[in-house]
C-alpha cells in the first residue's frame, strides 16, 4: 500500500474510533448524574410494623431492628451504569441476610432489595472514598448498625416490644441521653377506632465525617427524604409527640 494511502486509512480509522467513544461517552454521562449532598440517613425499621404495613409475603419477621438503608439526603440513582455484583459482597452475605434481609419478600430473591439500595442509595453515597464500592457502602452500613446497636439501646432504657404503650417523648429522651443526637422517628398513623400509633422507621443522620449529628430539618429547608420513610406506602409518617405509641411484638397482637 502508497503511503499516502495508508495515510488515509489511518486518519478513517481514527476518526471513527474517536466518534465512537465520544457517542459511548455521551450515553454514559447520561447515565450519570452527580448530585451535591450534606448528609447520611441511617434507617432502621422495625420488622413486625413494615409486615403491619405490608403483608404480602411478610412471614415470621425478625423480632430486632434491621436495616432499611443508608441514604445521601439529597441524591438518587446517580449512575445507572454501575450495576449491583452480589459477589463483589459475598464475604459479607452471612451479616447482610441476618442485618439487612428483605423482610417484604422473604420467598423472593433476597438481593433485589440490595440491588435497589445499591442502585437508588449507593450510587450516590459512592461519591465518598470510604463508600466508592460495593463492599465499602454495605460493608460500612453494616458497622454502623453495630456501632450505632439501636436494640442494644432500647432494652437498657427498658423500651421493648410489649402490648402497653409508651409515651413518644419517653422514646425520644431515651435515644437523645444515648446518643447525643436527635434521630427521626415515623410511625403508623392510628387506624380507625384505635388510639395509639405504631413506631415503624428509626433514622440517624451521620455527616460525611460518619460522624453523628441531629436529623432535624429546619424550616426553610425540605425534607428530601420523606418519599423514603413510606416503605411502599401511604401510610409511614414523622410520629407525634402527643400520641401513645405502640412497639408491636408480633404483626397479629395489634388491629
Amino acid at each position: 500500500m502508497k503511503p499516502a494511502k495508508l495515510h488515509y486509512w489511518i486518519l478513517v480509522w481514527f476518526s471513527m474510533a474517536l466518534c465512537c467513544w465520544c457517542t459511548s461517552d455521551a450515553f454514559t454521562q447520561s447515565d450519570v448524574h452527580f448530585h451535591p449532598w450534606k448528609k447520611l440517613y441511617f434507617a432502621h425499621h422495625w420488622p413486625v410494623t413494615v409486615c403491619k404495613m405490608n403483608a404480602n409475603d411478610c412471614h415470621d419477621p425478625p423480632n430486632y431492628w434491621t436495616i432499611h438503608g443508608l441514604w445521601p439526603d439529597r441524591a438518587e440513582d446517580c449512575n445507572r451504569t454501575w450495576h449491583f455484583n452480589v459477589t463483589e459482597i459475598k464475604d459479607l452475605l452471612s451479616d447482610m441476610r441476618h442485618y439487612w434481609p428483605d423482610v417484604l419478600h422473604s420467598s423472593l430473591n433476597r438481593t433485589q432489595f440490595w440491588k435497589h439500595e445499591w442502585d437508588k442509595h449507593g450510587t450516590c453515597a459512592a461519591t465518598l472514598e470510604i463508600l466508592n464500592s460495593q463492599k465499602k457502602y454495605f460493608g460500612k452500613a453494616l458497622e454502623l448498625y453495630q456501632h450505632v446497636d439501636l436494640n442494644g439501646c432500647l432494652l437498657k432504657a427498658g423500651i421493648k416490644p410489649s402490648s402497653s404503650y409508651y409515651e413518644m417523648t419517653a422514646i425520644k429522651e431515651a435515644l437523645r441521653r444515648f446518643y447525643g443526637v436527635t434521630p427521626k422517628i415515623q410511625c403508623l398513623p392510628p387506624e380507625e377506632g384505635e388510639k395509639a400509633q405504631t413506631i415503624g422507621q428509626i433514622e440517624f443522620c451521620f455527616t460525611k465525617e460518619l460522624q453523628l449529628v441531629n436529623c432535624t430539618v429546619s424550616e426553610d429547608e425540605s425534607n428530601p427524604m420523606q418519599a423514603h420513610l413510606k416503605l411502599g406506602t401511604s401510610e409511614l409518617s414523622v410520629c407525634h409527640d402527643d400520641l401513645p405509641t405502640y412497639y408491636p411484638s408480633e404483626v397479629q397482637d395489634h388491629k
